[in-house]
């Protein structure tokens, strides 16, 4: 059975992102946290799926990325790092990656986005202020996706 959205045919899909890193643990998490919060402050919380995954996920929710989206009314401490599979990117059909390290080879029909997200740390920015950009590069980047996606 197929997740709609009122858009005058209750057969229309409801379009899908699922936003890809290596751990799943940090700026994966985010972009979907943020992607959800941007949903349900704007009213439009069912009309796209959001999900997210690693190639390789560690093990738990990075606390300081976390902690960031906190101060932005975005909550990811109940989530957990998934596994990428070609199930998932089928029933997203858009995978966004982010940043230069997650290798992804996404089954026919799927389509892929790479964001380069800024890396502060090649600044020599670190911890709290370097987690706060790219909490901000991903949110920017999340609210055009979410414009494009819905209109």
């Amino acid at each position: 059975m197929s997740e709609t959205h009122d858009t005058g045919r209750p057969d229309a899909p409801t379009p899908g992102v699922l936003f890809v890193c290596v751990r799943n643990g940090g700026k994966s998490q985010m972009a979907a946290g943020l992607m959800r919060r941007e949903l349900e402050t704007s009213g439009a919380g069912d009309r796209l799926r959001v999900s997210s995954a690693g190639t390789q996920p560690g093990t738990s929710i990075n606390a300081l990325s976390a902690e960031v989206l906190e101060e932005v009314g975005a909550d990811v401490s109940g989530e957990t790092p998934t596994q990428l599979t070609d199930d998932a990117m089928r029933d997203a059909g858009l995978v966004i990656v982010l940043g230069a390290e997650a290798q992804v080879q996404a089954p026919e029909g799927v389509s892929v986005e790479r964001w380069e997200t800024d890396e502060p740390s090649a600044r020599g920015i670190e911890g709290r202020d370097r987690m706060e950009l790219i909490r901000d590069d991903i949110h920017a980047r999340v609210s055009e996706l979410k414009r494009r996606l819905l209109s």
